[in-house]
C-alpha cells in the first residue's frame, strides 16, 4: 500500500531487552499479588456548555466510545494523536475522571474497582506535582510517610526510600531539588513506586525529555513491571528503541479503538490489512500515520481516477471516515475475538451491573500525624525560601527605621497622647498589610493539594489547619511581632508584662482576623495572584480610612459610624489604645512648665483620650474587641475551610463537565 508522503527513515537505536540490567531481588519485596486491569464495554460523555448572548445551550459529547481491553501486568502502552482520548482513556482507568459521565465496567482480577482506587494505586501526572523548594529526598519521605502504613518502622521505611532512589538513579541527587524537568519527572514517579502499588499509572510520562532519559525511564519501568506490577501510561510518538519494550499496545484515535493488543504484533496486523511498511521505519510513527489518515488502505476504495477528487474532500470528514473504518477493521479482527474470549470470563456475574460511582477517598495514617508532616513539610518550604525570607526582612527594617526616625522628628509635649495613637494606628496599618497576601498560603499549592487529597496523603481538614500553623505562624505573626517589639524599644514606648502579652495577644487576634479575610483557595484559580492582591489591599486601605482614621480624627462624619461593626482595623485598633494609654499620665509634673507654653489644650491623661473617643474605659471595653475579632477568624476561617472542600468538589465536577464560552458575533 502507498502513502501520499514519503516515508521518513529515523535513525534506530538498537536495545536488547535482556540487556537492560535486572532488578536485584534485594531491590524491593515482591508484590503480595498481581493485578489484572480489564475494561468492559466503557465510554464516557462530557457535557457542553454554550453560551450566546444570554442563552445556554447543553450538550453531551461521547469522548470515548464503547472501549474494551484488559491490562496484565507488564508495559501497557496507551499510544495515539494529540487529540486528548489517550490521556482521558488512562485518567478513566485509573479512576482520575467524574464516574457520573462512566458507564461500563473496569475491573481488577474480575472484581469491580474499589471505590478507594484512587488511594491504592500510582498515578503520575503529566504536569509534575513535586514540590521544587525541598530536596527530592525530602518529597519522597513526605510520600512514603503518608502513604505507607503505621506498621511499618522509620528503619524500614528508609531502606525502601533509598532502595528507590537507587532504582532511579536518584541516590547521587537526593539531596538537590528538583529544579529540572528530567529531575522532576524521576522525582515524581519514585514517590509513586516507594507505595509499591501493584498497578501504577503515567500520564506522558516522557514529555519533553531526551531519548536518553526517556530510555532510563521506561527501562527503569519495565524492571518494574518485570516484578509483577501493571504499568499503564500514555504516550505520543516513542522512538523505536522505546517502543519494542513494550508488552502490550492499545491504539485510540476520536474516542476510539484502532489497536488492542501485543505491541510486537501490531506492525503485523497493520501491514497484512494492506499498508505499506517501509523498513527501518519508525513503528509508532508508522501508526500514528495511519490513524491521522496520511495512508491509505483497501478499506477505503481509493481508485486512482478519484484522487484528485479526494484531496479537495473535507479533512475532517476524511479523517472521520478513516477512524471509522479503522475502528471496524479492528472490531472485525481475530484480535478482537480473542480478547472478547479473554474478557468475558473475567465480566462474569457483573454483566447485570457496572463498578460503584461513588469515590472514596482512605487514609493509612492518623490524622496528627498527616498533621505533623504537614507542619514540617511547610517549615522546610519556608526555610528553603532565603531570598524571600531577607527581601521581606529589609522590607520590614527599613519600615521600622522610617517610622521611628518619623516619630522621634514629630514627638513633643504638647502631642504626646496622638502621637502614640498615631504610632498604634500606623502598626494596626501594618498588621493588616502583611496579612493582605495570606492568599498565597493555599493558592501556591492549588496543583498539589488536589493530587495529593485524591491520592489519600491528607484528610482536607489536616491539609488545613497544617498549612495555617505551618505557614500562617511563621510568615504572618512572627514578622508582625518582632516589627512591633522592635518598633516599642526603639520609640522608647514603656509598658508593664501584662500590658506588654495584652500587645503580643491583640497583634495575634489582629493577624489571624485579616488573614482569614484574605485567604481564599479558590480564587487562585480565577484571578491572578496581582489581581487578587491589587483587590485585598484597596479593601483595606477602605477600611482603614473609614475606621481608623475615624478614631484618630474626632470630626469624622457620624453617619459612617455603624461601618465599625464590619471593620478589623477599628477592633484592632481600638484595643491597642485601650491596652496602652488606659493609665497613662502625659503630663508629668516635671513637664508643667512646657505644657503650659503649648497653644491648644493638652490631653494629659489615657483615659481622657479613651473618653473624648468613645471607648469603654472597663475590662470588658477591652475584651469585646478580641471577642469580636475572634468571632471573624472563626466565621471567615471555617467559610475558607468549607471553599476548600467546595474547591475539590468543583474541580471534580469539571473533569465531567468541560465548560465552553463561545461569543458568536453577528
Amino acid at each position: 500500500m502507498s502513502s501520499n508522503n514519503d516515508p521518513v527513515t529515523v535513525p534506530i537505536l538498537e536495545i536488547n531487552p535482556s540487556d537492560l540490567p535486572e532488578m536485584d531481588t534485594s531491590d524491593l519485596n515482591s508484590l503480595a499479588e498481581e493485578a489484572v486491569l480489564s475494561f468492559h464495554n466503557i465510554s464516557y460523555q462530557e457535557t457542553v456548555q454554550n453560551y450566546f448572548l444570554f442563552s445556554k445551550k447543553t450538550s453531551v459529547r461521547e469522548k470515548l466510545s464503547n472501549i474494551s481491553g484488559i491490562m496484565k501486568p507488564g508495559l501497557n502502552a496507551i499510544m495515539g494523536p494529540q487529540d486528548g482520548s489517550r490521556s482521558l482513556l488512562l485518567d478513566v482507568l485509573a479512576a482520575r475522571k467524574d464516574p457520573r459521565g462512566l458507564s461500563g465496567d473496569i475491573l481488577i482480577n474480575g472484581k469491580p474497582r474499589p471505590a478507594n482506587f484512587t488511594c491504592t494505586s500510582g498515578y503520575v501526572p503529566q504536569n509534575d506535582v513535586v514540590m521544587r523548594t525541598v530536596t527530592v529526598r525530602d518529597n519522597i519521605e513526605f510520600s512514603a510517610a503518608l502513604r505507607l502504613p503505621m506498621t511499618m518502622t522509620r528503619d524500614e521505611k528508609r531502606r525502601r526510600i533509598d532502595e528507590v532512589l537507587e532504582l532511579l538513579h536518584l541516590d547521587k541527587e537526593s539531596n538537590v531539588k528538583p529544579r529540572s524537568k528530567e529531575l522532576r519527572k524521576r522525582t515524581s514517579i519514585a514517590m509513586e513506586l516507594v507505595t509499591e502499588h501493584p498497578i501504577l499509572f503515567l500520564n506522558d510520562p516522557t514529555t519533553d525529555l531526551d531519548l536518553s532519559t526517556t530510555t532510563d525511564i521506561i527501562s527503569v519501568l519495565r524492571r518494574m513491571s518485570r516484578r509483577g506490577r501493571t504499568i499503564i501510561f500514555s504516550i505520543y510518538r516513542p522512538q523505536y528503541s522505546i517502543f519494542r519494550l513494550f508488552d502490550s499496545l492499545t491504539l485510540v484515535t476520536s474516542g476510539k479503538v484502532m489497536f488492542h493488543g501485543p505491541a510486537q504484533e501490531a506492525l503485523e496486523y497493520f501491514t497484512s490489512a494492506g499498508y505499506n511498511y517501509v523498513s527501518h521505519n519508525n513503528p509508532a510513527d508508522f501508526f500514528l500515520n495511519i490513524v491521522n489518515g496520511h495512508h491509505f488502505s483497501a478499506l477505503l476504495d481509493t481508485e486512482e481516477d478519484d484522487h484528485e477528487s479526494e484531496e479537495h474532500k473535507d479533512l475532517s470528514e476524511r479523517q472521520h471516515q478513516v477512524t471509522e473504518e479503522l475502528a471496524n477493521m479492528y472490531a472485525q479482527s481475530s484480535l478482537y475475538r480473542e480478547m472478547r474470549t479473554e474478557l468475558d470470563p473475567l465480566l462474569g456475574e457483573q454483566n447485570a451491573g457496572r463498578s460503584s460511582a461513588l469515590e472514596e477517598i482512605t487514609w493509612v495514617i492518623p490524622f496528627w500525624h498527616q498533621l505533623w508532616w504537614i507542619i514540617c513539610r511547610s517549615f522546610k518550604n519556608l526555610t528553603d525560601f532565603p531570598r524571600m525570607t531577607i527581601i521581606k526582612a529589609f522590607i520590614i527594617f527599613i519600615l521600622t527605621v522610617y517610622m521611628c526616625i518619623t516619630l522621634h522628628v514629630q514627638r513633643n509635649d504638647c502631642s504626646e497622647v496622638h502621637t502614640r495613637a498615631g504610632l498604634l494606628f500606623v502598626l494596626t496599618v501594618f498588621q493588616c498589610f502583611i496579612s493582605v497576601t495570606a492568599g498565597e498560603i493555599l493558592m501556591i499549592d492549588r496543583d498539589h493539594f488536589p493530587h495529593e487529597y485524591t491520592s489519600g496523603y491528607y484528610t482536607v481538614s489536616s491539609y488545613f489547619l497544617g498549612k495555617l500553623l505551618g505557614e500562617l505562624v511563621p510568615k504572618r505573626i512572627l514578622p508582625s511581632i518582632i516589627f512591633t517589639v522592635v518598633v516599642f524599644i526603639i520609640t522608647g514606648v514603656n509598658t508593664d508584662v501584662k500590658g506588654f502579652f495584652a500587645m503580643i495577644f491583640t497583634i495575634m487576634m489582629l493577624t489571624c482576623s485579616t488573614s482569614s479575610l484574605m485567604l481564599s483557595p479558590g480564587a487562585g484559580q480565577i484571578a491572578a495572584g496581582v489581581l487578587k492582591t491589587f483587590s485585598a489591599t484597596t479593601y483595606v486601605v477602605t477600611m482603614l480610612f473609614m475606621s481608623g482614621l475615624s478614631l484618630y480624627f474626632m470630626n469624622f462624619t457620624q453617619d459612617l459610624s455603624w461601618i465599625y461593626s464590619l471593620s478589623i482595623p477599628h477592633y484592632g485598633f481600638t484595643a491597642f489604645l485601650h491596652n496602652d494609654l488606659l493609665g497613662q499620665n502625659f503630663c508629668p509634673e516635671n513637664k508643667t512648665a512646657e505644657i503650659s507654653r503649648c497653644q491648644n489644650s493638652v490631653t494629659c491623661t489615657g483615659e481622657e483620650y479613651l473618653t473624648i473617643q468613645g471607648i469603654d474605659l472597663s475590662s470588658w471595653g477591652f475584651w469585646k474587641n478580641h471577642v469580636a475579632l475572634g468571632c471573624i477568624t472563626i466565621i471567615f476561617f471555617s467559610y475558607n475551610y468549607v471553599e476548600l472542600l467546595a474547591f475539590m468538589k468543583m474541580r471534580h465536577f469539571l473533569k465531567r463537565h468541560c465548560t465552553f464560552i463561545e461569543l458568536i458575533w453577528p
